[in-house]
């Protein structure tokens, strides 16, 4: 994904939004952030997606996480399209707010513009990006979706859950992981270092190669 990508940092943007306007690094603040685009307001995937995100809100909100959505649409579309969105996903309050970008000038600085796609005119188009952002302002993780294919929230959850984890400890987690389940040491790590940064102990798994890089553990 050419651009901005993960280990660089999120432009200081001002954007106006339907919460009023900002700069990026005043949101992010000393949090998470998990920035959004969508093609375009009522569109049918955008709709379902901004729905079920903001069902999501409150779990992201415990893990310390605030969302942004980005579409080039002005202020007043996005707020007549909320009142879609929550018509459709009953018990959904859009309460994160939406960057309008008319001009088209923040899509292209975060890299949230489709390759492939255009509009009648010819313009660029925000693809289905998805940036999520720490605390040191640094894009950690970059998903990018065709128009086409609808997020999983709970894939983003899950990766959410992951970074944190994986900032605050030296391990990473293996395929398929979820919250709960046994974590990977960094090979990094000495099995010296290991016993003594993580005392509930450790599995080694046995390999043909005899190599103890696998190591499994708890936290």
């Amino acid at each position: 994904m050419p651009g901005l990508t993960i280990g660089d940092t999120l432009p200081d943007l001002e954007v106006e939004t339907t919460h009023g306007s900002f700069k990026l690094h005043d949101f992010v603040g000393n949090d998470w952030a998990i920035i959004f685009s969508h093609p375009a307001d009522f569109t049918p995937v955008c709709t379902t997606e901004l729905g079920k995100m903001a069902l999501y809100e409150k779990e992201f909100n415990e893990r310390g996480v605030k969302l942004l959505g980005v579409s080039c649409d002005d202020i007043q579309s996005h707020k007549d399209w909320i009142k879609d969105i929550e018509a459709y996903t009953p018990g959904c309050k859009v309460k994160y707010p939406i960057v309008a970008d008319p001009k088209k000038d923040i899509i292209k600085q975060l890299n949230m513009v489709d390759p492939d796609a255009k509009d009648p005119d010819g313009s660029e188009v925000p693809s289905r990006a998805l940036h999520v952002v720490a605390p040191d302002k640094k894009i950690k993780l970059s998903i990018l979706y065709p128009a086409t294919t609808g997020r999983n929230m709970e894939e983003v959850l899950r990766v959410v859950d992951s970074l944190q984890k994986t900032a605050k400890y030296k391990v990473a987690t293996p395929v398929n992981w979820k919250p709960g389940e046994p974590v990977v040491i960094s090979p990094s790590v000495s099995n010296d270092e290991a016993n003594v940064m993580f005392p509930q102990g450790y599995t080694t798994v046995d390999l043909p190669s005899g190599k103890e890089y696998l190591r499994f553990t708890n936290i």
